[in-house]
């Protein structure tokens, strides 16, 4: 016990808005880690979070790192803000680990993998849904060849999001605030598995329009077809106009015929510290031969799961991130694959912008 107590990370979260609460909570549960404060540039807000969770209060990220001698940070800021708390703790030796979107340009992404570089310590971008036991079982599938290759994808995220939710923070459904609309503020976890089902793009063409959202000025539609560096092919369509919200998927067929596939989310993508429950995710594609059958054991073992959709995984991937940190390895989803997201939403504004497709790398 005293070789694992002296382990333990001190731990901080920068940005006390609607995720920060998830983020703390993992923090505290996580036995590596040493929760110790909470940063917010309205002290007001800082100050509620830190009572919730009996940690000290700041206003200035230097301040609290200095002072409470932090060692890894979660950036919770809104998405304009991502990127300058990582060249802040980067220099001071904090690994740090970024809500997505990593940022909402690729300069930024640039900056922010360069100061972590530079500083040699670790960036992680938050894509729990990589941890979900569904989509486990896909990458498990592509990776045993059990498709064949991965040849042909399909993302739909068909869900809603009503008019007081762009209330919730002045930011939202602003260019300048939010940098998009629902591809980057909702898309940016089917664009991750995307990524890492399929590879790297090659190509993609896109259009976006905003149908039902007369009060934003970002998009809440999008459609989009990608050509990935294997030869693969897939789409995209992302909305958040369908109301009530339908269901998030993500669909990976195979060179031998057989497909897999899961439901990661049912109904709209659930927004954390507002979402009072959410379903469980689960398979809903399965033909691998002689594996057929698995779909119903796998829904049923699925959809028993005791733990909160909301919470469990981010603390899941906040802990593998901690290991990183620990095992001085890699995290499985760093700068990089941050960056591969925001390169798939900055070519669909491109496509539209420009009306023609866009190779990769993007510029």
């Amino acid at each position: 016990m005293a070789g694992q107590a002296l382990q333990r990370k001190r731990t901080a979260v920068v940005g006390c808005g609607k995720v920060a609460a998830t983020h703390a909570l993992a923090w505290r549960r996580l036995p590596a880690s040493n929760f110790v404060a909470v940063c917010d540039i309205a002290p007001q807000r800082a100050q509620a979070l830190a009572a919730q969770f009996e940690v000290r209060a700041y206003s200035d990220l230097d301040e609290m790192i200095d002072k409470e001698r932090v060692e890894v940070l979660s950036v919770c800021t809104q998405h304009t803000q991502h990127v300058p708390p990582v060249e802040s703790a980067a220099p001071r030796g904090v690994h740090v680990i970024v809500e997505k979107p990593l940022a909402v340009d690729l300069p930024s992404c640039d900056r922010a993998i360069a100061a972590a570089r530079t500083a040699a310590v670790k960036l992680g971008v938050v894509s729990q849904r990589r941890y979900y036991e569904p989509v486990r079982r896909m990458r498990d599938a592509i990776d045993s060849g059990k498709i064949g290759k991965p040849v042909l994808s399909e993302v739909v995220m068909l869900g809603w999001r009503d008019p007081t939710y762009y209330t919730l923070d002045l930011w939202r459904g602003t260019f300048k605030g939010e940098g998009g609309g629902v591809v980057v503020s909702q898309a940016p976890h089917y664009l991750d598995l995307l990524s890492w089902f399929m590879g790297p793009a090659r190509e993609l063409y896109a259009y976006w329009d905003n149908y039902n959202h007369s009060n934003i000025e970002v998009d809440d539609t999008v459609v989009a077809v990608v050509r990935f560096g294997s030869g693969a092919m897939g789409s995209i369509v992302l909305s958040n106009s369908q109301r009530p919200g339908l269901f998030g998927k993500i669909h990976i067929h195979g060179s031998s015929g057989a497909s897999v596939g899961a439901e990661t989310d049912s109904g709209s993508p659930f927004i954390s510290g507002v979402t009072e429950k959410t379903d469980p995710p689960f398979n809903d594609m399965w033909t691998v031969p002689g594996e057929e059958h698995l779909l119903r054991v796998w829904n049923q073992e699925d959809r028993s799961r005791p733990w909160d959709v909301m919470t469990h995984y981010h603390e899941l991937q906040l802990g593998d991130f901690l290991s990183a940190v620990l095992e001085d390895r890699k995290p499985p989803i760093d700068g990089e694959a941050g960056r591969r997201v925001v390169e798939l939403f900055t070519a669909v504004y491109q496509s539209q912008r420009y009306r023609k497709p866009v190779e990769f790398p993007v510029k």
